[in-house]
């Protein structure tokens, strides 16, 4: 299983509950270039090319969890 970093796990978190990239980087406090670069490393570590992709991944590898 991949190793992602607490701040791509919440930019994870965040993609998967639908927020945009700008809302993500505020929520964050973090520049919205930032939230890019994340997302390309967390790309990268999960070997996907989209957002629906990683989020999917995330769920089933059990990085993130969308349940209650």
């Amino acid at each position: 299983m991949p190793s992602l970093t607490g701040r791509e796990t919440d930019i994870l978190w965040g993609i998967a509950k639908g927020l945009t990239y700008a809302d993500i980087a505020d929520r964050l406090g973090i520049s919205r270039n930032t939230v890019l670069t994340h997302i390309k490393n967390i790309y990268r570590k999960l070997e996907v090319n989209s957002r629906g992709e990683a989020v999917f991944t995330a769920i089933n590898q059990k990085i993130i969890n969308l349940g209650p």
